[in-house]
């Protein structure tokens, strides 16, 4: 199974354990908000947050391009102030797990 579809799986089932499966153990996420990163932990603590709330909605989520080494996702992100952003990831690969996320955002109307 691809990664995408690994995650895309645990988010819809809202099984942390699955998605925390698809990142390697030496992940890192960085924020495109202030370049801060985030190591697997933080990352697990944040996404449960939000995948927890209703507060939180990603629509129109898509893989745009998936290989071995690599994905590039795009989905727009609701915010709890009612803001909406264009975000999208890559996402690089390491032994079938992702290792490194990078993500930039365009705030929509």
């Amino acid at each position: 199974m691809s990664v995408y579809k690994a995650q895309e799986a645990a988010r819809e089932a809202n099984d942390m354990e699955a998605y925390a499966a698809t990142l390697h153990d030496d992940y890192q996420f960085v924020m495109h908000l202030d370049n801060s990163k985030k190591n697997k932990e933080e990352s697990m603590e944040m996404f449960t947050f939000m995948m927890n709330s209703d507060d939180f909605v990603t629509h129109d989520s898509r893989c745009l391009y998936e290989s071995s080494e690599a994905m590039v996702t795009h989905g727009v992100m609701s915010f709890p102030d009612g803001t909406r952003e264009a975000v999208l990831a890559f996402h690089q690969i390491k032994d079938g797990q992702v290792i490194r996320m990078e993500t930039g955002a365009t705030l929509l109307p």
